[in-house]
């Protein structure tokens, strides 16, 4: 019981942002005007690296900048000799475009409803991108806290089944609970393939 209590909060994030993700409507806020930042020092070679060295190189350039967050990717622009790399955290999203030969970087963010961050906590740290995923401390405090979920449910999930078989008196009501279960899933299964 304790143990659900405690897991309690989680899941229903996790489901409010299930829920918003189905059906999608979530506000947009206005958008703010963008920054430049100037006088950055930019190591050389930075545009050729790829994966975790390159992140670890950028992580100091955005420090300068004043942006902190999950680096999503990093996107390099070989004909203007630019990086651009957008930069998550929930309630913001944030697009960095670093000049490598200048030193500049332009800086445009845009902030997010409370339902849009629920979302984005909802798809992190995500499948999506594994070997960059986690670069931020917070998400993967994140992180964590999913996979804790996640298996918190499990165990609550078997030590049920296992609570409702040994329980004689609840057996028929349980199996009519999973007939009513299986029943609904396989009809949403149905009703997406067709």
């Amino acid at each position: 019981m304790y143990a659900g209590l405690f897991l309690s909060p989680f899941i229903l994030v996790f489901s409010l942002s299930v829920f918003c993700l189905a059906h999608g409507w979530l506000p947009e806020p206005a958008k703010p005007p963008a920054r430049t930042v100037s006088g950055l020092q930019i190591p050389s070679g930075i545009a050729a690296l790829k994966g975790k060295e390159q992140l670890d190189q950028i992580r100091p350039i955005l420090e300068q900048s004043g942006v902190h967050g999950e680096i999503n990717f990093v996107r390099r622009i070989a004909a203007e000799d630019r990086l651009v790399v957008p930069i998550s955290v929930p309630g913001r999203d944030t697009e960095v475009s670093i000049h490598l030969p200048s030193g500049t970087a332009v800086i445009t963010e845009k902030s997010n409803s409370f339902w849009n961050s629920v979302v984005y906590l909802h798809k992190m740290p995500g499948p999506h991108n594994v070997a960059l995923r986690g670069n931020w401390f917070y998400i993967g405090i994140w992180r964590w806290f999913a996979d804790a979920t996640v298996y918190g449910t499990l165990f609550i999930t078997i030590s049920g089944i296992y609570l409702w078989t040994a329980l004689k008196a609840e057996r028929r009501v349980g199996f009519a609970m999973l007939a009513a279960g299986a029943l609904t899933f396989l009809g949403m299964v149905v009703a997406l393939a067709f």
